[in-house]
């Protein structure tokens, strides 16, 4: 039985920075040449640069990053198709494909994904659904799974439509989703690949010149521009950045990936495991219970930004004391809450057998 949660500092993890401060995001509002971007942290969403990325817009060939996902998540990429007519002749970038051509669908997601084909797209989206309209209707339906409220499908491939949009915002969305499959992300970070004499470069030049970068897709058409979604990862934080409509999209993206992990390092703020304090328990000869932290938690902080976090716990708690959960703890950033770690107890508590008084020792009772 639990008497309401009371909240109470644990600990102020990361206080005030001493130092000066970091660079200033507002200093890349006119440097960066992009219609629409966004620099996000991977794991925790923080959104740490944006410039207009709820924009719509048209996003070429960064298509191809839910193609691509959607036929990883399909899974058997041994499995050999036959080209279909359907998939002869695409317009724009493309592996050449012929119709009947026998080709396995692992071929076919490296063509899509590091040489951009365009016929690629068409054959896997066949082989993966049926037809090309029933998986643009699962590239749609797996949008609004994620939540990508300003994105719509045509065509798995990019090309050019009224109604084939997306914006800075859910592209780095849907980047953070597909960079958690595993097969997708060893197919992006790939410079390259060969096999069954087809032998393909990767178009992201962001893998030769940025420090751990590993994906993601690079687009253009005439009317979309230069579209580019780029992921790199240092000292295990990942960030993903977004450019849209960039005519300098390597050096943007670059700047902006170096920016976000100098000026917001991830720092840990929780560990698994890590006492955080005690309760009070009624009726047990423990009189109080420790009470510890079931996850890591890990955040990116500028300098200056103040951490702290606030334990949120019964003011006792009544015996027996089993293991299980306690409360939460809340770990707040300048203010603005981040996290809600679960908190649990770290020992049991016995409930007290009350003695037996005088009379019912003899008569029993």
């Amino acid at each position: 039985m639990k008497h309401g949660f009371i909240r109470t500092a644990a600990a102020v993890v990361a206080a005030v920075f001493l130092c000066a401060g970091s660079v200033g995001a507002a200093e890349f509002q006119g440097s960066i040449s992009a219609k629409s971007a966004i620099l996000v942290d991977a794991d925790s969403g923080r959104v740490l640069f944006e410039k207009n990325a709820d924009e719509r817009s048209l996003i070429a060939s960064t298509t191809k990053i839910m193609t691509g996902l959607l036929v990883c998540e399909a899974g058997d990429l041994a499995r050999e198709i036959s080209v279909p007519p359907e998939a002869a002749g695409v317009e724009g970038s493309s592996l050449y494909l012929k119709a009947g051509e026998r080709i396995t669908v692992k071929e076919l997601l490296y063509g899509l994904m590091l040489r951009s084909g365009n016929d690629a797209a068409v054959a896997l989206a066949i082989a993966t659904a049926g037809s090309v309209d029933a998986f643009v209707s699962r590239m749609n339906e797996k949008a609004q799974a994620l939540g990508l409220e300003h994105t719509h499908f045509e065509n798995p491939n990019g090309l050019d439509g009224e109604g084939h949009f997306s914006t800075a915002r859910d592209l780095s969305k849907l980047c953070v989703h597909a960079m958690e499959n595993e097969t997708f992300r060893t197919v992006v970070s790939s410079k390259s690949f060969t096999e069954h004499s087809r032998s393909f470069t990767n178009h992201n030049k962001l893998l030769w010149r940025v420090e751990g970068a590993d994906g993601v897709k690079t687009g253009y058409t005439k009317k979309a521009g230069r579209i580019l979604a780029g992921s790199a990862t240092r000292d295990g934080q990942r960030l993903i950045c977004v450019t849209i409509s960039d005519p300098d999209d390597w050096r943007d993206q670059q700047a902006l990936l170096d920016y976000g992990f100098s000026e917001f390092p991830a720092r840990t703020i929780v560990t698994a495991g890590e006492t955080v304090g005690s309760i009070c328990v009624v009726g047990s000869k423990t009189q109080r219970v420790s009470l510890v932290t079931g996850t890591d938690f890990s955040y990116p902080v500028a300098e200056g930004e103040t951490v702290e976090t606030f334990l949120h716990v019964p003011e006792f708690v009544y015996a027996p004391v089993l293991p299980g959960a306690a409360g939460w703890l809340e770990v707040l950033v300048d203010g603005a809450q981040v996290s809600q770690v679960p908190v649990y107890y770290a020992q049991t508590a016995e409930e007290l057998t009350p003695e037996r008084g005088f009379w019912k020792r003899i008569f029993g009772g």
